[in-house]
């Protein structure tokens, strides 16, 4: 069989998306076909509740979907190797090992 000829792609964004979604955190989670990511915004502050029936103290912390991708397993390890590549890349930009503070951790 012969070498397969290299891959390159043409990636088109639309005008739409240019700006992209700003998210404040994700949530990730699979079936045995797809893993999901879900993107959250907050939207509104957080705030106390008491749960009625067992008394416990809660943070409601009111977030929306602002995108939701789905990926096929194969590719969770290529995304997971890209994201450890652009997060190495952007400590040495920026002398950082951690990023600043996000609304959540001033809980």
């Amino acid at each position: 069989m012969a070498d397969e000829a290299p891959r390159q792609f043409e990636i088109d964004l639309p005008p739409e998306l240019i700006g992209g979604a700003y998210a404040d955190f994700a949530n990730v989670w699979h079936t045995p076909t797809v893993f999901v990511m879900d993107f959250l915004t907050l939207a509104k502050p957080p705030s106390e509740h008491i749960d009625p029936e067992t008394g416990e103290h809660r943070t409601l912390v009111p977030a929306r979907v602002v995108s939701r991708i789905r990926i096929p397993p194969e590719q969770v390890f290529e995304l997971a190797k890209a994201l450890t590549q652009q997060l190495e890349f952007w400590e040495r930009e920026t002398g950082r090992r951690t990023p600043p503070s996000t609304p959540l951790d001033e809980e």
